[in-house]
């Protein structure tokens, strides 16, 4: 009892805390409090509350809410409590009655228990008595288990009566409880008054304070008003102050805005400028490589002709001398043979000699360079002689040819003549020395024969790596000869380590500094114009540009400065920031050529450099213009200007001022006239031919590389003006005499040079030289000048002069009055003008053919000195203008040329001037002439183009006025300007309103009010049937998409009744009747329009649904080409490289005469080579080609925009309602016309995997398998897109397992996709990918295939038969793959099975009847090993292939019950066959089978006693084999056939080694059997190993059988082998009726 009571304390149940926050929650609302107390108390507690949320002081309200909050508190607890006392109590009891009710349910099962118990005991007593050892053994366990039953039911019965009793305890406290609490609710009513009394005390206490709370802050309300007024003022003045800052900020930031601003767009300009001058040289560069490749190309062409003719000839020489020696009867084969092993002798001695040639020249290169070195050593170190002018070295090549040529070297003369000394050169050789001094003299062309020239005999000169000998420097010994690269190599590393160890970074407050350490100034070190043997000095300054100290150290220059450059440099120790030192440059030049390089410095932040430039004297010379415009001047005055000649260079030379008209004679060289003198006449024609090849070859190698001539960019200009006249382009190959001659004009005294026309201009000077302007015939005159120089490296300059010469002072300009057209008055003012300085009278006058169409006001007056007087000018052309006009006016070109005279008083000669127009018509012409709209039905309109031809000379408006409702002309709605002759073609459409014929008339006007008229005519049909939408404009769709757009077509011709509705009718023809109306669609071939349905037939007052579709597609010609241009790039690209290298390779080993040859053959192979296989190839594409060119095309697609237009026919009637060939009625009149508007686009989202193959085929898949295949999507569009996938079949096999909800621009995405077959199905479905753009149609394809496979086991059933313990026996079978897929196979013995070991913890099964025995798994191995085993156990079967399987039985012991159950299961899931596997094992090699079953097969774990073989026949007992027979007694007069049945005898096959191989066996009791109707046959006999023999036994019932008691009969059957058995064999026979 006190647990109970300790369950439900009082304290609990009254001071609840959930319950008493939930009751304050309701006491704090108005509502709940007016329920249980008077309306004054509620008003009271109503101020009071608003009281108390509105004071200040916390404590105070807590207090006063602890003292108000009791007395309701307390009563509604007590209430609350009670009535949860109430549930609790009727919980309770439902429980105890639930409790109870168990109680008594747990003594029944008890009593039952108990029961069974007792009859339990009662049978195992009475199996005892039977000794029946099994049905003991299962009573017991049926014992025990009630047993275990009874313990738990007395478990159960003890904890429900312990629960029952704390139930029955918890019930006797709930009512104390109540009793306790049924005294409460009087004192809580006395407490309830007291506490409303209190409540009207604080509420009238509260109301005091809240007024004085309400007085309080309405004072603080109005002094906090005052306050915001006084803040709002202030911040009304700063804000003003705010935006008169910022706006004066505004314009300063404008200023500097717009300042930056004009700063960038000045930059962005200069680099447009830049740009624009960079892609010009790029273009001219490009230009010039393919003029260059063209001239290479025409120089191989003509190389090929050489020797493709030289070819020719000696195969004719050869021919020719083996006809010959034929001929003399002599043999052709030796004599060629002799002949060309003669020849490849003196080659052989050719070429042994060139190799002395060469070694002896390099000797004496080397000999005479050494005694120059010690003669300019000598001449060093005794005085410096004055330096002379060094020759070029055309000169020093061409003097060395010369000089070769007269004899004069008698060292090497010796390798230069031929062997019978004859005294000139050879051709080759001449060819050599002018090819190489034709390299030398044009370094800017870097064509390819630079490279095919052959060597030079004499190497010096000549080489490319040739430098002239540099005189060393006085205070520096020679450098020591010798060092290899690794010496270089080694001090070069050694350098830099020592570099890296003395240099480190430079941080100040953090700061690493950056850049160069020391500035120099100046930055350059330039020596201009220096003269060799002269010493230059300059001086520059180095400042330290780091934060602190750094130090200076001078490294030095150049190795190719060392000999001229000399640096003093002073190391001034620690420098600050800031600090300067000096260095002087000496500069002592010793040749005349450029130099650059640098002037190297180390400092602790790392190195530095100073640029060092050298620079020669040179000529820059240029005019000052290079046109003098004179102007205008009367005959006989004299005017002069000045041009200005100036030399910015540092060298000067001599020039020449004369007229372009004169030949000029280039400067010859001597040494060219000397060749001539010695040379032959052949040797001469050939040198001519050779210095023509050569200079047109030059020439062409200049003007493909026109960006590396100075001299070419200079005068670009002026060479193309000279080419003009015929005077050609100056080349720098060979120096040959070349003289070009003009035709001279005639001469022109009028303009003429001064007295200074030739001299010497002298460096940085210029030279004025002035042009005399005298005119003496009136006219223009203008005059072409040159100027020529000494110096060759000068081009010439040109200029031209210019003047007019007038003869009288008086003079008009031409009067050009345009275009004028007839009828129309033009007025114009002619300015007179005069030089005369006096006043004259002047006579106006018009010819007397023009003078009724022009007229000059007025005709006579006064101009004054020096000025000029308006002369008004009328022209009113007329019709009859050309007649009148006569040979003034051209009529086929309309111009007329009107002379005008001014006589001009005390002036005999006139003046005269022309007034020039063109008259034209103002005519417009329409063609044709009256247009035929035809038949046009109301639904549809009419485009006819007409044309619109203007005559005028001159640009006319036009516009076509009140025009019908029906007619629209386009563009412009007919108005618009056309220019002069042309013709406009403007379209007039014509839409009918009704049915009827049309004739009308369209009206043009001219801007200036001329009319033309086109008559028109049209018949406006109204076809029976009508079309809802007449255009369709289709949105944009993707390649390979379908858009999908839907109209009707209706009947809506219901009445004859004209009156209703407008009727069906042709222009003004009968009506069409009311009926089925047919259709038909006809697209255009080959489009991508699809109409379903395309025919159809209407019903009156019906409409017939028609899609539309629409599918871009690209067309399969395209298709194919890009398969074919992917197929044969590689093969192109494959013998561009080829051919490259062999031509490369060809190049560096092979002469120039042999490169021409083979170039010629390997172009002609080039190009026609690959032609050929192109052409013979055949291509065949495959799918896998076909797919990727699709790709490629669908990724690369612009977009297209078609337009069709399909007709709809139309015929009255049903064709179903015609009879046989009868037609419908038809009229093409009754066309309608639907317009479909076809824009194709992109697709936004490819496939990039599988070749872009929108196709996924899965192939075959096993029935329960899953297949996997992965897409690859891709967004080319430039936005990003929101994905949606269409709905795959949920019950189908196909499913997508990542599906994504949005794709950016460039992503690409792998969809996985899954196939599933669950049956044997060929399955196809369509996933679409949709996004705003379109979508994506993929097609899944796969296969379902149910993986078949047969055994060869009939029955599937295995019997192993009878096999000798510890012996083991093997069988095979197969199963086949029948079907078409690779099958994985493994098979399982339940023996082996994880659910064995739970099946042998079950009772065993032959306690069961026989019909519920399911058992398949029999005696196995006592060694725990399994008595059957399969190989293989696994693998993989091909389809259509089979495999074989070998079982083998190895039993361990003596046992009938050998059993197992082989499962053959696929892909691991599915269970395709169960084999049966069965055997027998005996210890002895006999065997009998056949008889009832008289045990269990399942073998007892009670070990058998073992006895001594010679007493095993006196403890064995016979073994019982029981042979039930069944006659069947029929009801028919006809005798029954005996009962039979059947017995082996067996011998086992076995290993071991026995005395008897047979097995014999024997049966008694033979005749006592035959007595009772046995017949057994044999009774006796022998069976040998491996085999059985069968024991028939039959038996008839003899006559005096008693068919109510069978027969039973028994007999020995003993069996002898290598051991004795007896089996007692028991017949029991009896007599059944019926089967």
């Amino acid at each position: 009892m006190e647990e109970d009571a300790s369950l439900f304390p009082k304290k609990e149940l009254l001071d609840n805390v959930p319950l008493v926050e939930n009751e304050r929650d309701e006491l704090e609302d108005p509502e709940f409090e007016t329920e249980f107390l008077p309306r004054e108390a509620g008003n009271s507690a109503d101020s009071g509350c608003l009281c108390l949320e509105k004071q200040h002081n916390a404590d105070a309200d807590i207090s006063k809410k602890k003292t108000a909050i009791p007395d309701g508190l307390q009563a509604c607890h007590l209430r609350k409590t009670l009535s949860h006392l109430e549930k609790l109590r009727e919980e309770k009891e439902l429980f105890l009655q639930k409790t109870r009710g168990e109680l008594r349910a747990c003594r029944q099962r008890m009593d039952l228990i108990t029961k069974q118990q007792a009859s339990v005991s009662a049978e195992v007593a009475a199996e005892k008595e039977a000794n029946s050892t099994a049905a003991v053994g299962r009573l017991q366990a049926v014992s025990r288990r009630l047993c275990t039953e009874l313990d738990n039911e007395r478990d159960l019965q003890s904890e429900i009566k312990a629960l029952l009793r704390k139930s029955e305890s918890t019930m006797w406290h709930i009512a104390i409880q109540e009793g306790q609490l049924e005294d409460s609710p009087k004192s809580a009513q006395e407490e309830e008054v007291a506490g409303r009394k209190r409540l009207r005390e604080q509420a009238a206490k509260q109301l005091r304070k809240e007024e004085e709370a309400l007085e309080k802050a309405e004072r603080n309300r109005l002094l906090r008003v005052r306050k915001s007024i006084y803040l709002q003022r202030e911040h009304g003045l700063r804000h003003q102050k705010l935006v008169e800052d910022a706006q004066r900020n505004h314009k300063i930031a404008v200023r500097f805005l717009k300042a930056s601003l004009r700063r960038i767009r000045e930059q962005e300009r200069k680099e447009e400028r830049k740009s624009r001058a960079h892609m010009k040289r790029r273009m001219d560069a490009v230009l010039a490589l393919k003029n260059s490749i063209t001239a290479n190309r025409e120089t191989l062409r003509k190389f090929q002709a050489w020797g493709q003719a030289k070819a020719e000839l000696a195969e004719q020489k050869a021919q020719a001398e083996k006809e010959m020696i034929l001929a003399q009867g002599g043999d052709a084969f030796k004599h060629l043979f002799h002949q060309r092993r003669c020849q490849e002798l003196d080659a052989q001695k050719r070429t042994f000699e060139e190799e002395q040639k060469l070694r002896k020249q390099e000797i004496v290169s080397r000999i005479l360079k050494e005694e120059a070195e010690e003669e300019n050593r000598k001449k060093k170190q005794s005085s410096p002689a004055k330096a002379t002018d060094r020759l070029t070295l055309r000169d020093k090549t061409w003097s060395y040819v010369t000089d070769v040529c007269e004899g004069r070297d008698t060292v090497l003369s010796c390798h230069l003549l031929d062997s019978d000394g004859a005294a000139h050169p050879k051709a080759p050789q001449l060819l050599e020395a002018i090819s190489s001094e034709s390299v030398q003299g044009d370094p800017g062309n870097t064509s390819w024969e630079d490279d095919t020239l052959a060597e030079p005999e004499i190497p010096g000169l000549w080489k490319e790596d040739y430098k002239p000998y540099q005189v060393p420097k006085e205070e520096v010994d020679r450098k020591p000869v010798g060092g290899t690269k690794m010496d270089k190599d080694i001090l070069a590393r050694t350098m830099e380590q020592v570099r890296c160890r003395v240099t480190h970074k430079q941080v100040v407050s953090g700061c690493e500094f950056k850049g160069h350490p020391f500035n120099s100034k100046p930055k350059l070190i330039h020596f201009k114009d220096f003269d060799i043997g002269k010493v230059y000095k300059k001086k520059i300054t180095l400042i330290n540009a780091t934060y602190t100290i750094n130090y200076c150290k001078l490294v030095g220059v150049e190795d190719h400065l060392r000999d001229f450059i000399h640096i003093d440099f002073d190391p001034p120790g620690p420098m600050s920031a800031g600090m300067s030192c000096k260095v002087l440059v000496t500069f002592k030049p010793m040749i005349n050529k450029d130099l650059e390089g640098n002037v190297s410095f180390m400092t602790q932040t790392g190195g530095f450099s100073v640029p060092l430039k050298c620079s020669t004297k040179k000529c820059a010379l240029s005019l000052d213009k290079e046109l003098i415009d004179f102007g205008s001047y009367v005959v006989g005055e004299t005017t002069s200007r000045t041009i200005t000649l100036t030399n910015i260079g540092g060298l000067g030379t001599k020039f020449k001022f004369l007229p372009a008209s004169e030949s000029c004679e280039m400067d010859v060289s001597q040494s060219v006239m000397k060749i001539s003198n010695v040379f032959t006449d052949e040797d001469k024609s050939l040198y001519d031919k050779t210095i023509t090849s050569i200079s047109e070859q030059q020439i062409e190698g200049n003007e493909s590389f026109p960006t590396d001539m100075p001299s070419q960019k200079e005068s670009g200009k002026r060479d193309s003006k000279e080419q003009e006249k015929g005077r050609p382009t100056e080349s720098e190959g060979v120096t040959v005499t070349t003289v070009v001659t003009i035709p001279p004009n005639e001469e022109q005294t009028e303009i003429s040079l001064g007295e200074v026309t030739e001299g010497e201009i002298g460096p940085f000077s210029s030279i004025k030289v002035p042009v005399i302007f005298t005119p003496v015939i009136p006219g223009e005159v203008q005059t072409r000048f040159k100027v020529v120089f000494k110096n060759q490296q000068c081009p010439t300059l040109y200029f031209r002069v210019l003047g007019a010469a007038l003869d009288v002072p008086v003079w008009v300009p031409s009067i050009d009055l345009k275009t004028c057209m007839y009828d129309r008055l033009y007025q114009e003012s002619v300015l007179v003008h005069t030089r005369s300085k006096a006043a004259l009278r002047l006579k106006f006058e018009v010819c007397k053919e023009l003078r009724e169409h022009m007229e000059l006001l007025p005709e006579t007056g006064y101009i004054q000195a020096q000025s000029s007087y308006a002369v008004q000018l009328k022209f009113l052309p007329r019709h009859s203008l050309p007649e009148d006009a006569g040979k003034y006016f051209d009529k086929e070109s309309r111009v007329l040329e009107a002379p005008m005279t001014i006589r001009v008083a005390d002036q005999l000669k006139p003046v005269g001037f022309t007034v020039r127009a063109v008259v034209t018509t103002s005519d417009l012409e329409l063609r044709p002439s009256a247009v035929d709209f035809g038949y046009c039905t109301v639904y549809e309109a009419v485009r006819t183009q007409i044309s619109l031809y203007n005559h005028c000379l001159l640009p006319q408006g036009f516009g076509f006025v009140g025009l019908p409702k029906f007619v629209d002309i386009q563009p412009n709605d007919g108005f618009g300007t056309i220019l002069p002759l042309e013709m406009l073609h403007l379209d007039v459409i014509f839409q009918p309103t009704k049915a009827k014929e049309y004739n009308f008339e369209l009206v043009c006007k001219s801007e200036i009010n001329r009319c033309f008229k086109l008559a028109c005519r049209a018949v406006g049909v109204h076809p029976p049937l009508e079309l809802s939408h007449y255009q369709v404009k289709f949105a944009a769709t993707s390649l390979y998409d379908m858009s999908v757009a839907t109209l009707y077509v209706i009947n809506s011709h219901v009445s004859m009744n004209s009156l209703t509705h407008s009727m069906p009718r042709i222009g003004s023809e009968d009506a069409s009747p009311v009926g089925p109306t047919t259709f038909e669609f006809l697209l255009p071939p080959d489009s991508p329009i699809t109409i379903s349905p395309s025919v159809g037939t209407v019903l009156p007052g019906k409409r017939c649904l028609i899609q539309v579709g629409f599918r871009p597609v690209l067309p399969g010609k395209l298709i194919h080409q890009e398969a074919s241009q992917a197929l044969t790039k590689p093969v192109e690209v494959k013998l561009l490289r080829k051919d490259t290298a062999t031509q490369r390779k060809d190049l560096r080993k092979q002469s120039f005469s042999t490169l021409r040859l083979q170039n010629q053959d390997r172009l002609l192979r080039t190009s026609t080579t690959p032609t050929a296989e192109l052409c013979e190839q055949d291509f065949k594409f495959s799918s896998d080609e076909y797919q990727a060119a699709q790709a490629t095309l669908a990724r690369s697609f612009q977009g297209k925009f078609d337009k069709f237009v399909v007709p709809c026919v139309v015929a009255s009637g049903d064709p179903k309602d015609r009879k046989g060939t009868e037609p419908l009625s038809f009229s093409p009149h009754n066309t309608l016309y639907l317009e479909l508007w076809c824009p194709a686009v992109a697709p936004s989202i490819v496939v990039t995997s599988d070749r872009g193959r929108t196709i996924s085929n899965f192939g075959d898949i096993a029935v329960g398998h899953r297949g996997i295949k992965k897409v690859s999507i891709q967004n080319i569009s430039l936005e990003d897109l929101a994905v949606e996938f269409s709905m795959l079949n949920p019950n189908g096999p196909f499913v997508l397992l990542n599906p994504i909800s949005k794709l950016l621009a460039g992503e690409t995405h792998v969809l996985t996709l899954s196939f599933s077959p669950h049956e044997s199905i060929l399955a196809q479905e369509t996933l679409d990918i949709i996004t705003k753009r379109g979508k994506l149609s993929l097609t899944l394809l796969g296969t379902g295939v149910a993986p078949m496979i047969t055994c060869s086991i009939e029955g599937d059933t295995l019997d192993m038969g009878y096999v000798i313990a510890r012996e083991s026996v093997s069988s095979s079978f197969k199963l086949q793959n029948c079907s078409a897929l690779p099958i994985q196979f493994s098979l399982q013995l339940d023996s082996l099975s994880r659910s064995r070991s739970e099946d042998q913890q079950r009772l065993p099964q032959f306690l069961a009847s026989r019909a519920r025995r399911t058992e398949v798994v029999g005696t196995q191995n006592n060694s725990g090993q399994s008595v059957f085993s399969v190989i293989p156990v696994k693998g993989i079967m091909d389809p259509g292939k089979a495999q074989d399987f070998t079982v083998t039985f190895s039993p361990d012991h003596e046992s009938l019950y050998f059993s197992d159950r082989l499962q053959v299961m696929l892909f691991e899931k599915k269970l395709s066959h169960q084999i049966l596997l069965k055997g027998a094992a005996r210890e002895h090699m006999m065997f009998v089978e056949g008889g009832d079953p008289l045990d269990v097969p399942v073998e007892s774990l009670t070990v058998i006693p073992t006895y001594d073989p010679e007493r095993r026949e006196e403890a064995e007992e016979p073994k019982p084999i029981l042979v039930t027979l069944d006659y069947i007694q029929l009801d028919t007069e006809t005798p029954a056939p005996p009962a039979t049945r059947e017995l082996q005898v067996g011998c086992i096959r076995t290993t071991q080694l026995s005395p008897k191989k047979t097995v014999e066996f024997s049966l008694d009791s033979g005749t006592s059997l035959q007595h009772k109707g046995f017949t057994i046959e044999p009774s006796r006999g022998s069976v040998e190993r491996g085999q059985t023999k069968t024991i028939s036994i039959s038996w008839m019932p003899p006559a005096d059988f008693d068919p109510d008691h069978p027969l039973m009969v028994s007999a020995l059957l003993q069996l002898k082998g290598d051991v004795k058995e007896t089996y007692k064999v028991l017949f029991v026979a009896q007599v059944v009726t019926g089967p």
